[in-house]
């Protein structure tokens, strides 16, 4: 991108940070993803080869640091990468406040899956395999069905049956569950309303909220 010819320090910062992708990018490695494939998980829609530029981009200013771990490249944020954390976080909370509309096309069962994957609490599902299958009613075939596999080794999310015995079956439109997701539609009138089903025992029904924790942009009050 052509820079704006000006002094003034934020027109020097969005030469940088305003390319495409590039601030979604600084957000993933902001929840943590290290690698080249988690970044990927969410940013879907974003190329590898352009992934690649905005990586190498943003080593170069000193955002990000990049270094070989055995045979693995792992990626994370630099002290002045994380000084950009309560910026993009500032960005988020106004978007949840004053850019409320979603539209079909930003809508993505591969995003929001990553999403509520990495947002498990572990320290709040029971002992043992929690295995929880997510039903996305229409959307695509090949997206349709989800398995989140949570143990004390972590979350896999999974989009074939991994074969464990299912603790609850979630099922849902995609939009209705990414409000769930964001904050905009909650738990109780979700199920009240039927655009959110869920299929198990009632201890599992109840704790499900505290398992699957939402967006951390949830909580941001809204305007009337």
């Amino acid at each position: 991108m052509a820079g704006y010819g000006q002094f003034c320090p934020v027109a020097k910062a969005m030469e940088l940070l305003d390319e495409r992708w590039t601030l979604l990018v600084v957000r993933e490695l902001m929840l943590g993803s290290r690698h080249f494939n988690e970044i990927r998980r969410g940013v879907p829609r974003m190329s590898p080869t352009l992934l690649s530029t905005r990586l190498r981009a943003l080593t170069r200013a000193g955002v990000v640091e990049r270094w070989e771990d055995g045979h693995q490249v792992v990626y994370r944020l630099t002290p002045a990468g994380e000084e950009l954390r309560p910026v993009v976080e500032a960005l988020g909370a106004w978007g949840v406040r004053w850019v409320r509309e979603l539209g079909d096309e930003d809508l993505d069962p591969h995003l929001l899956m990553w999403d509520i994957r990495r947002n498990v609490d572990l320290d709040a599902l029971p002992g043992g395999r929690t295995v929880l299958q997510f039903t996305l009613h229409d959307v695509a075939p090949r997206a349709r069905r989800w398995w989140l596999v949570a143990s004390a080794d972590g979350v896999d999310l999974c989009d074939a049956d991994p074969g464990y015995a299912v603790t609850a079956r979630l099922e849902s439109d995609l939009r209705s569950l990414t409000l769930l997701w964001r904050g905009d539609l909650s738990w109780q009138d979700a199920l009240r309303s039927g655009r959110l089903a869920v299929d198990g025992p009632s201890t599992v029904r109840r704790a499900l909220p505290r398992w699957l924790t939402r967006s951390v942009f949830a909580d941001v009050p809204r305007p009337a």
